[in-house]
Parts: C-alpha cells; sequence; structure tokens
C-alpha cells in the first residue's frame, strides 16, 4: 500500500475522507492542503507526510492511481497553479 495512504489509515482516515481529500487535491491543490489540515493528524506525523511527498512526489501518482482518481487532472490543477504565479 502507498505510505501516504497508509499513514492516513493508521490515523483512523475513513476510506470515504482519503477519497475526498485526493478528490480535493486532483481539482485544486491549495484546497487539499487545507483539508489535510483538517484531518487531525499529529503534527510530527503530518511534518513526516509532507516530507516524503517532497522527496518523492511520485507517492502521490501512486495514491491517486491506487484509489482510481484521475491522475491527468493532478497534473491540469498544477499546471493552472503555475499559470496563476505568472
Amino acid at each position: 500500500m502507498n505510505p501516504i495512504l497508509a499513514m492516513l489509515k493508521e490515523n483512523n482516515i475513513s476510506d470515504e475522507q482519503i477519497r475526498e481529500l485526493f478528490q480535493t487535491l486532483t481539482q485544486n491543490p491549495l484546497a487539499a492542503m487545507a483539508t489535510i489540515g483538517q484531518l487531525g493528524l499529529p503534527q510530527e506525523q503530518l511534518q513526516m507526510l509532507m516530507g516524503q511527498v517532497m522527496q518523492n512526489p511520485a507517492l502521490i501518482k501512486e495514491a491517486v492511481e491506487e484509489l482510481g482518481l484521475d491522475f491527468s487532472k493532478v497534473e491540469q490543477a498544477k499546471e493552472k497553479l503555475q499559470n496563476q504565479g505568472n
């Protein structure tokens, strides 16, 4: 299992909440960050999770695919964010 998904499940985050989180991520990455903050994860685990994602961004793609979501939407959202900054 993907380490992101495993950590969320270890913290009693329901499958439905996980799916919603990654659905939000595919549509609006900034909103997903706020959603992660609302899950009530211990700060040290949240930092560890962010560290893993920064070191290995492919983990997000793996988690999205494991949940059966469309990763191309993550790429589109990322592009949209980058274009807003320019």
